[in-house]
């Protein structure tokens, strides 16, 4: 019996998983995949021209070490040559899986994208969200933002409820 696919958008909040994502996928596999990113939907002879599997190892400007997996999908974004029109889901998913066979892919890795149309610079981009649509499932994609890690977590332990804030080293989270 098939997956019937559920027509819930799932919010990322441009903080994706890899195996996320493909899960998130998975009952989709028939349909178009379409990206939106910078204010324009994706042509529909885009190209998955690269897939990079890095590990980081970073010192911020605050001396924090940090460390973490990532899953670069790189997208040349061009008009259709033929009247196949876009990629399915499923080619999207086998394309990650042959990758997969060959490099290692972690499932746990941040996802992030290179977009870009060839005459112009690639930009990067998170996944916001993923719209299950009316004959298509659509990437939404938000451009990424420098941010400096140390203020950035110093603003969110301000905004953090009072119960969550321990008044000892031995306190807990309410």
């Amino acid at each position: 019996m098939p997956i019937e696919a559920s027509p819930s958008p799932v919010d990322f909040q441009g903080d994706a998983l890899l195996g996320t994502l493909l899960d998130a996928l998975e009952p989709y596999a028939a349909l178009p995949l379409l990206f939106d990113y910078a204010g324009r939907t994706i042509q529909p002879g885009y190209h998955l021209t690269e897939v990079k599997a890095g590990a980081f190892v970073t010192l911020d400007c605050g001396g924090n070490p940090d460390r973490w997996q990532e899953t670069i999908l790189q997208i040349e974004d061009l008009p259709a040559s033929d009247d196949d029109g876009c990629m399915l889901v499923g080619k999207f998913r086998s394309i990650l899986d042959r990758v997969a066979a060959r490099i290692a892919l972690a499932a746990d890795a941040r996802l992030t994208f290179e977009v870009g149309r060839p005459d112009e610079p690639m930009r990067i981009f998170d996944l916001a969200a993923l719209a299950p649509q009316q004959g298509h499932v659509l990437l939404r994609l938000m451009a990424r933002s420098a941010i400096c890690k140390p203020r950035h977590r110093a603003a969110r332990q301000v905004t953090r409820p009072a119960c969550c804030a321990p008044a000892s080293p031995q306190a807990g989270c309410c």
